[in-house]
C-alpha cells in the first residue's frame, strides 16, 4: 500500500522526464509514454488515469493543472504554457489517423502503410482552460486566456481571451483579463514567501 497517492521527487527523476521543476504532483495511476519528451514546470499537477504519450515532444509550463482521465497525445508536438489547465477527460490530439480509406489506422501496421496520418502541433497559451469533455484536434492554437466550455469540439483557433462553446466550439463572448492583474499579484507574493 501506497502512504501518497504522487510520486515523491526521487520516484519523478527515475521516470526519466526530460525535464520537471518544484512542486510537480504527478499520480502513481496517471501513465507516461516517452517521458525523455516531456518537460513540466513548476508547480504542474496531473491527477489519476491521465495519459501522457510524448511523440514528438510534451511541453507544459509552470502552475498547470490536468485534471482526472485527461490525455495528451503529443505526436505533433503540444505545448501547454503557463497557467493552463485541462478540466477532466480533456483529450488533446496532435496527431490522427486519416479516415478515409486512404491508409491504414491502426498502429499495429507499419507507419509506410499508414501515410495519410496528420501530425500537426497543438499550442494552449497562458491562462487558456478547457472544460470537461473537450477534444482538440490537431494543428489547434488556443489562444492566450481562451476558455473552453463543457463538451465541446476544438477544431480550429481560439482567440485570445474569448470564450468557446459547441461541436464545433465556437465564440461566444470575450472573457475577463483580470486573470493578468492575479498573476502579477501570485508571483510577487510567491517571490515574498521565498526570501
Amino acid at each position: 500500500m501506497q502512504s501518497v497517492s504522487f510520486y515523491t521527487t526521487e520516484e519523478l527523476a527515475d521516470l526519466g522526464l526530460r525535464a520537471f521543476g518544484s512542486n510537480v504532483l504527478i499520480s502513481r495511476h496517471a501513465r507516461i509514454y516517452s517521458p525523455d519528451r516531456v518537460s513540466l514546470g513548476h508547480d504542474v499537477r496531473i491527477d489519476d488515469f491521465c495519459i501522457l504519450s510524448g511523440g514528438k515532444e510534451i511541453r507544459i509550463g509552470s502552475y498547470v493543472h490536468i485534471a482526472a482521465y485527461s490525455a495528451i497525445y503529443g505526436g505533433g508536438g503540444v505545448v501547454m504554457e503557463d497557467f493552463s489547465g485541462l478540466s477532466s477527460r480533456v483529450v488533446v490530439y496532435s496527431q490522427s489517423d486519416d479516415f478515409s480509406g486512404a491508409s491504414f489506422t491502426t498502429p499495429m501496421v507499419p507507419q509506410e502503410f499508414r501515410q495519410s496520418a496528420v501530425y500537426e502541433p497543438v499550442h494552449i497559451g497562458k491562462h487558456a482552460v478547457i472544460g470537461t469533455n473537450n477534444t482538440v484536434m490537431p494543428g489547434v492554437t488556443i489562444g492566450e486566456g481562451a476558455a473552453v466550455g463543457a463538451h465541446s469540439l476544438v477544431q480550429s483557433n481560439c482567440k485570445p481571451w474569448s470564450i468557446y462553446v459547441g461541436t464545433p466550439a465556437r465564440r461566444v463572448r470575450d472573457r475577463s483579463q483580470n486573470l493578468l492583474r492575479l498573476e502579477e499579484e501570485l508571483l510577487s507574493y510567491c517571490t515574498v514567501q521565498s526570501n
